[in-house]
């Protein structure tokens, strides 16, 4: 009986079997099963078409011995992006065991949300240039403007230590606050301020493969960190 190689469908794809570096290990663990059920069915075709070939005509092994070296590459690279994945998590968390000292340091860092913490939330604005007009906008979680005040003109870096007072006068419950820096040149055209904000480490984690500080319930990725204060004494 003449039959024909098996057909190329069974051959895995890139597109179902391979990982990216980012995969997370139960997709590995999912393409590797869904490899070796396709090798399993491949082999079974394989098994059966050799015995029932016909020996005068044999078949042309070429094709076969093609897609067993497509498998075996598939296989490695998925062993390959579970190593890395498993490097990528022993990494992860010797950073997170590294920053445990971190806990209880007050550090700034480059984002523009800060604690409100018994009256106090600390922020640090910059002006590239010197603006004609400038105005600092607190606002709560939900975007909306607590406090609105004048700010320093002058270019260069500002502190900006706000007490929880709000518009109407009362105090803001404590909590994540943003502050955005509305500022203009002598013409009018805007000028974009940066602003970093300044708080305490209450623990350290991960986050989606990112190592993070906790501050006050704000997620801070560690490479936003840019400087550590000093212990007062």
């Amino acid at each position: 009986m003449i039959t024909t190689p098996v057909a190329a469908t069974t051959t895995p794809t890139p597109a179902s079997t391979t990982t990216s570096s980012t995969s997370t290990g139960s997709t590995s663990s999912s393409d590797a099963s869904l490899l070796g059920s396709n090798l399993n069915t491949f082999l079974t075709l394989l098994t059966t078409q050799l015995k029932n070939q016909d020996p005068t005509s044999p078949m042309d092994t070429n094709q076969f011995t093609q897609q067993l070296v497509e498998f075996s590459a598939v296989e490695q690279q998925i062993n390959t992006n579970k190593n890395l994945q498993t490097l990528i998590s022993l990494q992860t968390s010797s950073e997170t065991v590294a920053a445990l000292p971190m806990v209880g340091k007050t550090i700034q860092y480059n984002e523009s949300t800060a604690p409100l913490s018994s009256g106090q939330a600390s922020f640090t604005y910059t002006l590239p240039t010197n603006a004609a007009a400038a105005n600092l906008l607190v606002e709560d979680a939900n975007g909306n403007i607590v406090y609105q005040t004048t700010a320093d003109t002058s270019a260069g870096s500002h502190s900006f230590l706000w007490n929880g007072q709000n518009i109407s006068g009362t105090t803001s419950p404590d909590g994540a606050y943003s502050l955005a820096v509305v500022a203009a040149d002598a013409t009018g055209k805007a000028i974009s301020a940066t602003v970093t904000a300044t708080g305490t480490v209450d623990g350290v984690s991960v986050n989606n493969n990112v190592p993070t500080f906790d501050i006050s319930g704000i997620k801070v990725p560690m490479s936003d960190l840019l400087t550590v204060q000093p212990s007062s004494t």
